[in-house]
């Protein structure tokens, strides 16, 4: 099994979960947004775990590609986490969404058009 749907899903909820905490903290629901930020970090183990697997069972086939897909998925997870938790102490959080973006670009990129799984 290749995982391949498995780390897709994880990460396409852990997207979602994003946006349903960012939508829970502009609101003000502490207790909320507590509750989706735990089970968003728990999609982002999974997403990690998920994508370990596919990285040392492919990276064979093209390595510099593989290893640069992991280190902007990791960034992606941390810009995420970054941007949740500035927004709750209120700080900005521009940079962090400029960043995210065009990590979050770049991994799509390298996932569905460049490299061949």
């Amino acid at each position: 099994m290749y995982t391949t749907h498995a780390h897709i899903t994880t990460w396409v909820v852990a997207v979602i979960l994003f946006v349903i905490a960012l939508v829970l903290i502009k609101s003000g629901n502490a207790k909320g947004t507590k509750i989706v930020h735990m089970i968003l970090r728990l999609f982002y183990i999974l997403t990690i775990v998920t994508g370990a697997f596919l990285f040392f069972k492919f990276q064979s086939a093209n390595p510099a590609l593989y290893g640069i897909k992991l280190l902007g998925g990791l960034l992606v997870i941390g810009m995420m986490e970054m941007i949740l938790s500035r927004m709750k102490k209120g700080k900005g959080t521009g940079l962090f969404w400029i960043l995210l973006i065009i990590f979050f670009v770049g991994v799509l990129y390298l996932g569905f058009v460049k490299l061949p799984l």
